[in-house]
Parts: C-alpha cells; sequence; structure tokens
C-alpha cells in the first residue's frame, strides 16, 4: 500500500461573479508526493477537534507555506512589517502538529510549515527579515523563476538533511520571517550565510522542516525530489 500524507491545506476566496471560498493545495506538493510513491490527501482547513481524526487516517503530515503565523501564538505583538494572517489555518495545523506527534507520525515542514512547526513546540519567529540586526541577504527571489536557486545555504554533518544533500547547497528563497528562538527539542541543520535558520529537525520524533521551496524545484532538481522521496519513505 502506498503511504498516505495529508498535506495541510490553505484556503481563499475566489470572486467568479460571486465570491467562493475554495480548499486547496498548490499541484506541486501533489506532484513531488505522487513521483515519490505516496498517496497525497489535501486536508482542507476545519475545526481543531477534527485533527486527530484526520492524522488517524494518514501516516505522515506535510505542512505547506502560505501566510504569517499569528504572533499572538508566541506572545509577540505585531509589528508593522508584519503581512497577512489566517488565525483558523494556524489553529488546525498546531491540532494536526499536535495530533500527529501524540500518533508519532512523522512531519516534513515547509517554509511558513517550518515556522508554525518551531511555534507549536515554543519557539518564536521574526515578523520580517528587515527587523534583524544582522545584515540580511535577499529572501525572497520574486522575479527570478521559482525553481531557480539564488543563494547557498550550508548544512550541518551530524543531521538528517546531510544525508540527503551536500554540505553546501543552493537553494530558491521566498520568505520574509524568519525562526528567533528555536522550539523545544529541535535542532538547526541548515543556515545561509547571513545566519537566517533555514533547515531543522528533530530526529527521534521524526520531524524535518525546511526554509525554501522544493516543491517548486522537485521537477528539474533532483535532489528537491529526493527530499518528498526521503519523506515518502524514510522519515
Amino acid at each position: 500500500m502506498k503511504p498516505r500524507i495529508g498535506i495541510a491545506g490553505s484556503q481563499r476566496t475566489m470572486v467568479e461573479g460571486e465570491t467562493h471560498w475554495l480548499s486547496y493545495t498548490p499541484r506541486n506538493f501533489v506532484t513531488g508526493i505522487t513521483r515519490a510513491g505516496g498517496l497525497p490527501f489535501v486536508l482542507p482547513v476545519g475545526e481543531p477537534e477534527d485533527a486527530p481524526a484526520y492524522m488517524a487516517n494518514v501516516d505522515k503530515l506535510l505542512l505547506a507555506g502560505g501566510q504569517d503565523v499569528d504572533p499572538r501564538l508566541y506572545h509577540a505583538l505585531p509589528q508593522a512589517q508584519l503581512k497577512a494572517l489566517d488565525v483558523p489555518r494556524d489553529h488546525f495545523e498546531l491540532a494536526l502538529i499536535a495530533a500527529a506527534l501524540e500518533q508519532g507520525k512523522p512531519i516534513f515542514a515547509i517554509c511558513r510549515g517550518m515556522q508554525l512547526l518551531n511555534v507549536a513546540l515554543g519557539g518564536s519567529l521574526v515578523q520580517d527579515l528587515s527587523l534583524r540586526e544582522e545584515n540580511t541577504l535577499k529572501h525572497d527571489q520574486f522575479p527570478t523563476p521559482f525553481a531557480q536557486p539564488t543563494h547557498p545555504v550550508m548544512i550541518n554533518e551530524d543531521s538528517l538533511l546531510r544525508t540527503l544533500l551536500p554540505a553546501s547547497y543552493q537553494v530558491n528563497s521566498f520568505h520574509h520571517q524568519t525562526i528567533h528562538r528555536l522550539g523545544s527539542g529541535l535542532t538547526v541543520t541548515a543556515t545561509a550565510p547571513d545566519g537566517v535558520i533555514e533547515g531543522i529537525e528533530d530526529q527521534n520524533r521524526r520531524l524535518l522542516g525546511v526554509q525554501w521551496h522544493p516543491e517548486l524545484a522537485c521537477e528539474t532538481i533532483a535532489t528537491e525530489q529526493g527530499l518528498f522521496d526521503y519523506f515518502v519513505h524514510s522519515l
């Protein structure tokens, strides 16, 4: 049986004469999981109390990118640079994370997903890279093509990530927030030259997070597809 992968979905409105709500995930996630031999299921934003039932019906959880994380979740006031939030999505995904941990199921967290996983484990975020005291690289590469890597990361030797990628690796980049205080049990596995955290993990709980977007490059870069392969079959 193929591993069943739950993808935490997003939601937005669409206006075509009338306004409609959409529950969705970018197709790139579906493609990456399917190519790896997994069976993807999109988990629509719903009631937090239903999260354990959703997780009981899948083998692993993928947390995708999207809106900023509500700063109230890490006891901070909103800064002027904060962008769009989706508070119901935050709370539903926090419940999915809690259920996955309770059921001992692996989590692969990408971009916002990595940030929310960090917050779920007691960590905090920098709400905008401009608020860092250090000089900061360009971490939002738009309008450069999405699949094209634009900056390097250094990957720690004693990490799951290092078994999949070289010590120096080029990534694409689409984020304006970053981890500040690291969540409980997590270790940093990758950093950009400016010190921005680009990868986290907890090997005991089978948690893996990356700040970049392998789903946008997995069709053309084998190592990016390799992250999905590892998640589906080995994490």
